[in-house]
């Protein structure tokens, strides 16, 4: 790590803004470049460098650089694309899952007539009507992998309560959508 980059470490930790804007208006462009080529994207590339700049303004008083400010910025943003990646296949194995477990519940022409967006809207309507439980049982389930006994363990609950939530949601989806389809006739 060289002088200037302890230089603007410092000023930064210190709420210097300028100093700040001066590494904002270097860097932001070369690491939008950055991650356009990781997501292939350059407006979710530009939301995500703003996104971490944001992060990295707010939490700037723990900031620690242990390398050089480059090599930092453009790791940061990496796994921050990467992370984006993943999340964005969880998204897709989700809809597929809801899908796939619904399927038995919607007639054939609804299969392929439905909008991914109503559908998970829907998804999303029902989740805030479950008790809180039941819906966070539900997301770190489905949408984090999380197994019945990790969930068990986090909430200081049995796994038999995680697998009856998980059934308690599975029953509110199965009405909700049923409810949802038959309004879209």
């Amino acid at each position: 790590m060289n002088l200037n980059d302890l230089n603007v470490q410092k000023r930064i930790r210190s709420g210097d803004i300028r100093e700040f804007e001066s590494l904002f208006l270097k860097y932001y462009e070369p690491l939008c470049r950055h991650a356009d080529k990781i997501l292939n994207d350059m407006d979710t590339a530009e939301d995500l460098v703003q996104e971490f700049f944001y992060r990295f303004w707010k939490d700037r008083k723990s900031f620690n650089l242990k390398f050089s400010l480059n090599a930092y910025l453009y790791q940061a943003v990496r796994n921050n694309a990467l992370h984006y990646l993943d999340h964005l296949a969880v998204r897709k194995n989700y809809a597929a899952m809801v899908l796939g477990e619904f399927r038995e519940v919607m007639p054939a022409n609804v299969q392929t007539d439905l909008d991914m967006d109503e559908l998970n809207q829907a998804v999303n309507s029902t989740l805030g009507q479950m008790p809180e439980r039941c819906s966070r049982v539900f997301r770190m389930n489905r949408f984090e992998g999380k197994k019945y006994r990790e969930i068990a363990e986090i909430l200081s609950v049995s796994e038999k309560t995680v697998e009856a939530d998980i059934s308690k949601a599975l029953k509110m989806f199965r009405e909700s959508l049923r409810d949802y389809i038959s309004e879209k006739k």
